[in-house]
């Protein structure tokens, strides 16, 4: 699906790192210091290299370090690229990689190198920071001579200058960090190689402060943690096709690696290029000959029109590039390979070639693909096979939005919201049963938690923001992962950052007994809504800035009955009830003041003024309307189109709405919009309906879950996934397949109608894993191992 040709873990992805990291060096001060160059300003734009060369008596057969940098690091050993990093986090979380690099030493002389960058104020939103530094620690007496102090060596490259890609520039919010523009001339060609000439390179400068590991010490500077997540996965991808050529020749073997493009002198060429589908990938742009040549990389999710509308995703013609710049100037070298210091977005590559006194040989161009390394362990299959389109799209989606944190969107801003990063935990535990970037997005919050007491809207994030609707997600992020791990430790310790969240609200509550006026950015949905011209930001509802809202207060009920079943289980029974008392009074007033009995519909507020999908499907989801009533109210909340509608990201709280009032058969018609999305040539599923800005957005990848979740009918039958109980919903379906990772094993279901309405098939649990099979208000116990089932 990615056409990746060559798939390359890199160091010890899923094996030692991280295994062994001892326990000394998160409760001891490590002797290696963080080092800088001695002159050149720290928190300023700049990139360094640093090196370091040992001899060993023999080939090690094991060589552990520590390593981390600010902002980020390449770590190379005798010339071989072996990691990147530090994943993403804060300054009082700053997280360093464990690596083994003994396969990469030999007996005699060694050199590790390392390619440091500090962006300054073209560093992308997502990229917290506290100055420049590079730090490497020997795990023990073997392994200290490579500590950094001032025998290592230091250059800052000159070659380097920054791109504006920035709002302005591409007429969006669009918050990814510069480009790079790297000057040929005045590159250091070689410097990681071992036998690379640095007599001229000065001596690294030591901090002043001791190197320590959070919870250690004065100084703020660096609380050292160890990465919780693997490395990123790494694998070729080619482009797939030549669309446009302007005054070059370039075919499909060019893209293959087989046929150099040479574009004369004193000319400007421009190539369009499509990969024929999205990718993230760090691009390398290998050139020959061309002193002074300039070639702009430049990408997009898709190309534009003369009124900067997207259309068709396939289209061309009569379509232009505004997109993400990365630039080489040639040096007259043979093979100078341009690879920018972080991967890229895009579908579509536009070459611009502006060459001077003479050719320019394009020798290759190759992506080197990254991400989390997700691996797809669930699969579904229905006899509607156009739905595994649908499956396609959506785990591309999904694994486009994820890396050392998730993204909402991989183009513009790879940060990491709540109320996105809700659906793609749930999206990654049940297609890959891996946990750890969950875990690790559930912490990131708990660590953003502000003097207010909410957390932060996305997190890390170098730019603060709040969203509290977001904060309450997070509350139910903690009841997710409560619901489908046993994991208590980690799920008690969230717990007062959870009743701080709640506090906050409950604050706000009016003697109304809806909410107040509320601060902060109230975001519901990207959905075109009524009466709510006294909101200043976009997606909040009527209701919000002056109180009075229903779809807020209807949240918050929501929230407070699953912080009630966390609680209540740890415990904490009194105060468990407390908030689920709290909750059926938020559920009163709204049924009091804005159920409109001539409309029978819950209203956005008291005045009755604006109506929304949105309100109704919250009415649902906390019983503020009573449960004989439910359905009739979700198929009128789905038939009326006068209500504002719920988008791509909403639509996920509608399909759990289904799911709860047993009216799951009708989630597959649903889904016209995602067939829309296809049909519109997209290859990833858009942040919002068209006209929409980003073209990959996690949120909208939500059928993965439902698909197990709805019509395989899979969900945990007790905290931790302890027991397991199935509830299929094949509306017109005939048949489904599927299988989903249970910690247990794998759970795996093959369901057929018979033709009087009854369920036929097999189920299968792990050992040691039991549950419930229910069918149109039957049920039948299930047992590990594979058995038969008809209902």
């Amino acid at each position: 699906m990615f056409r990746i040709y060559h798939v390359a873990f890199l160091l010890l992805i899923t094996t030692s790192l991280f295994a062994q990291t001892p326990t000394k060096w998160t409760s001891q001060y490590w002797p290696a210091r963080w080092i800088l160059h001695p002159t050149a300003p720290s928190r300023q734009y700049g990139i360094f290299h640093f090196r370091k060369a040992i001899d060993l008596a023999q080939k090690p057969t094991r060589f552990v370090v520590h390593v981390s940098a600010d902002n980020r690091y390449r770590l190379f050993v005798n010339g071989k690229s072996v990691a990147l990093g530090p994943a993403r986090s804060d300054t009082q979380n700053w997280n360093y990689e464990t690596l083994d690099l003994a396969p990469y030493l030999q007996a005699g002389r060694n050199v590790l190198a390392a390619q440091v960058w500090y962006m300054g104020e073209g560093a992308p939103f997502a990229q917290m920071s506290y100055q420049l530094g590079f730090l490497l620690q020997g795990d023990g007496d073997a392994e200290k001579v490579v500590n950094t102090d001032a025998t290592w060596k230091i250059f800052q490259n000159p070659a380097y200058t920054p791109i504006k890609n920035d709002i302005p520039k591409l007429r969006t919010y669009i918050v990814a960090g510069d480009g790079d523009r790297v000057d040929a001339a005045q590159y250091p060609w070689g410097w990681e190689q071992p036998n690379f000439d640095d007599k001229t390179w000065v001596a690294a400068k030591p901090l002043n402060f001791p190197t320590k590991p959070r919870g250690l010490g004065t100084d703020g500077n660096w609380g050292l943690v160890p990465r919780t997540i693997p490395m990123m996965e790494e694998g070729t991808v080619r482009l797939a096709t030549v669309r446009r050529s302007e005054n070059g020749k370039m075919d499909n073997a060019f893209l293959q690696g087989k046929a150099p493009v040479t574009v004369p002198a004193t000319t400007k060429a421009v190539f369009l290029l499509d990969q024929g589908h999205l990718t993230n990938a760090y691009p390398e742009l290998t050139v020959s000959k061309g002193k002074g040549a300039v070639v702009t990389l430049s990408y997009a999710e898709a190309l534009i029109d003369a009124k900067g509308q997207k259309g068709n995703r396939n289209d061309v013609e009569g379509r232009t590039m505004r997109g993400f710049d990365d630039q080489l100037v040639a040096d007259g070298s043979d093979k100078r390979t341009f690879r920018p210091l972080w991967f890229r977005t895009y579908r579509y590559l536009q070459l611009t070639v502006e060459t001077k006194g003479e050719p320019l040989v394009l020798d290759d161009l190759v992506g080197q693909f990254t991400g989390y390394p997700f691996e797809q362990k669930a699969q579904f299959a229905a006899s509607d096979t156009t739905l595994k389109s649908i499956w396609n799209v959506g785990w591309r989606t999904a694994k486009l939005c994820a890396g050392e944190t998730y993204y909402d969107c991989p183009y513009y801003e790879q940060l990491q919201y709540t109320g996105d990063t809700r659906i793609q935990s749930m999206i990654s535990l049940y297609v890959t049963g891996d946990d750890r970037l969950m875990r690790k997005a559930i912490m990131d919050y708990d660590h953003s938690r502000f003097n207010d007491g909410l957390t932060q809207s996305r997190y890390p994030s170098a730019d603060f923001q709040v969203i509290p609707t977001f904060s309450l997600f997070w509350v139910c992020m903690v009841h997710d992962y409560w619901m489908h791990r046993q994991d208590d430790a980690f799920v008690k310790s969230m717990l007062p950052g959870v009743l701080s969240v709640l506090n906050w609200h409950e604050q706000r509550i009016a003697k109304t007994g809806l909410n107040g006026p509320l601060e902060w950015w109230n975001f519901v949905d990207w959905s075109a809504w009524k009466n709510a011209k006294d909101e200043t930001a976009g997606g909040v509802p009527a209701g919000a800035k002056k109180g009075g809202s229903s779809i807020l207060t209807l949240q918050q009920a929501y929230t407070y009955f699953r912080a009630g079943d966390l609680l209540a289980h740890y415990g904490q029974n009194e105060r468990a009830e407390y908030y689920r008392d709290l909750g059926r009074r938020l559920n009163k007033a709204v049924l009091a003041q804005c159920w409109d009995a001539g409309r029978g519909l819950f209203a956005d507020t008291p005045d009755k003024s604006s109506f929304s999908q949105h309100a109704n499907i919250l009415a649902v989801l906390t019983n503020a309307v009573p449960i004989d009533q439910q359905s009739a109210l979700l198929q009128k909340t789905m038939a009326d189109t006068s209500l504002t509608q719920a988008t791509f990201y909403f639509k996920f709280y509608l399909f759990e709405a289904l799911k709860k009032t047993g009216l799951g058969d009708q989630f597959v018609a649903q889904l016209k919009p995602w067939r829309d999305m296809l049909a519109m040539g997209l290859t990833t599923f858009a942040e919002n309906p068209e006209p929409t800005r980003s073209d990959c957005h996690a949120w909208s990848a939500s059928p993965l879950y439902e698909f197990l979740s709805i019509t395989c009918g899979i969900r945990p039958g007790e905290p931790g996934f302890r027991a397991v109980r199935i509830e299929p919903f094949l509306g017109d379906l005939t048949t489904v397949d599927g299988k989903m990772p249970h910690p247990l094993g794998e759970i795996a279901i093959q369901f057929q109608k018979t033709p009087t309405g009854g369920l036929t098939g097999n189920v299968t649990l792990p050992a040691n894993l039991t549950g419930t099979l229910r069918w149109k208000g039957k049920s039948v116990s299930l047992k590990a191992g594979k058995q038969p089932v008809s209902l």
